[in-house]
């Protein structure tokens, strides 16, 4: 993946195992990406194994929300390290029930397969709309292209996806708080052409009165996504009036459980929300999906999001992978989170380094 960014070439993530005291495993990933959330794996190993684990140990994994508010009482950020072991407490708890982690979120709202767009990289021109058209070919619906680096080529590589997919398909555009305002203003106003339907950050995080002028100035569709870790920072998108729709997902904003307060949060100021991606693994792509699955607000038929991650990889890291065809991702409907990991694969792959030097088990379920 090529963006505003950077080059991301390999993914090296932590998976955390939760074992409780009658034998269950759940297991949580956090999808570190220094590049975008400033977490690393060093780090996220370092403040998991010697902050977080050492206070939770004898926790009920059940007490979900007292185990969050532990972890942000004593660290501030580290969202995709929190999810982690929220992710693994909710694939604990489910599996002792022997449910799917939505029915415990409220229960399915829409199908188990989702339609996703597919977000393409700031390639040279050319190969962004051969690879657009192929892509349109595979049944995609929607192509996100991603833009912030030269505005030049910026421009260049919008038109020539726009004019390889045609007019029908939906076109979307994601800075990655790349641009400037006035950057922003010019690209946007030299693709006015182009129907593109939602520009995804177009300005740097935290910039909220410049997503509003944008918006105002521009007449475009503002999404937003690197601007809301929080429910602080989400508050600050509907005071000023900042954003048409909002991406979620659970790394980023600490959890599953949090990611669904937010997602009613924005529903009950009018603004939808659909899904990001950091290239997730099984184990966060599955997150994800249950997530999308139990959130009515979470509008993908409308706002489209992708939940494409494992496709990317060389290989599974689960013996069941979620079902990914073309544009389509598919839930399992088992217990838990709804994937199994191949832990000796894991083993395989485990970046140089110490293991965990101890285990911390939960409490009786």
């Amino acid at each position: 993946m090529v963006s505003a960014l950077g080059r991301h070439d390999e993914s090296d993530f932590v998976l955390v195992r939760l074992e409780t005291d009658d034998g269950l495993v759940g297991v949580g990933e956090a999808t570190v990406t220094p590049q975008w959330s400033g977490e690393t794996v060093w780090g996220a190993q370092a403040i998991l194994e010697r902050l977080f684990f050492p206070l939770l140990n004898g926790c009920d994994p059940r007490e979900i929300d007292a185990i969050s508010d532990r972890m942000n009482a004593v660290a501030v950020g580290n969202w995709f390290a929190k999810a982690a072991i929220e992710m693994a407490c909710w694939d604990v708890v489910a599996r002792s029930q022997q449910k799917p982690v939505y029915e415990l979120l409220g229960g399915a709202c829409r199908p188990l397969t989702i339609r996703n767009r597919f977000s393409l990289g700031a390639y040279e021109p050319a190969v962004a709309a051969q690879r657009a058209a192929a892509l349109v070919a595979n049944g995609f619906e929607t192509i996100k292209v991603k833009v912030g680096t030269d505005p030049e080529q910026d421009i260049l590589r919008v038109r020539a996806v726009r004019e390889a997919i045609g007019p029908d398909v939906m076109l979307t555009v994601d800075a990655n708080g790349g641009w400037n305002e006035e950057q922003a203003v010019a690209c946007l106003g030299q693709l006015a052409d182009c129907e593109i339907a939602l520009v995804e950050q177009p300005l740097p995080r935290g910039n909220y009165h410049g997503l509003r002028r944008l918006r105002e100035a521009t007449g475009h569709k503002i999404l937003a996504d690197e601007s809301c870790f929080d429910e602080v920072q989400l508050e600050e998108l509907i005071l000023f009036d900042c954003c048409d729709a909002i991406t979620l997902y659970p790394g980023k904003q600490g959890g599953i459980a949090q990611a669904c307060r937010m997602a009613r949060m924005a529903g009950e100021h009018g603004i939808p929300c659909t899904i990001g991606s950091n290239l997730e693994w099984d184990v966060g792509a599955a997150a994800m999906m249950q997530f999308i699955v139990a959130s009515p607000n979470v509008q993908i038929e409308t706002v489209p999001g992708d939940c494409l991650g494992p496709s990317y990889h060389e290989f599974s890291i689960v013996t069941d992978p979620l079902p990914i065809e073309g544009p389509f991702t598919t839930l399992h409907d088992t217990p838990g989170l709804g994937v199994e990991v191949d832990w000796p694969l894991v083993e395989q792959h485990r970046l140089p380094g110490p293991k965990p030097s101890f285990d911390v088990p939960g409490s009786n379920l």
